[in-house]
């Protein structure tokens, strides 16, 4: 998937993921879409809470892994207006 801004939040524990996401996408236009990876297991939660409460658009949630530990990515595309 196509994105603008990519954001590292490997290693971080809540609520550093979400506020660095929030900061993020402050800085995109409308429409704008974030790639972000978490590995804190409870991201997976807190981002759909986050676009559910702050209506920015969850485009895909995938689960890979690097060596043993679990990596999410997440493509959250900026809301309009």
């Amino acid at each position: 998937m196509i994105f603008d801004q990519e954001l590292n939040t490997r290693g971080l524990k809540c609520p550093l993921p979400i506020l660095r996401c929030k900061k993020a996408l402050s800085e995109l236009q409308a429409g704008q879409i974030l790639k972000a990876f978490a590995t804190d297991p409870g991201a997976v939660k807190d981002f759909q809470a986050f676009c559910k409460q702050t209506g920015h658009i969850m485009l895909s949630l995938e689960e890979t892994k690097e060596g043993e530990m679990p990596v999410f990515v997440f493509h959250i595309q900026k809301k309009a207006g």
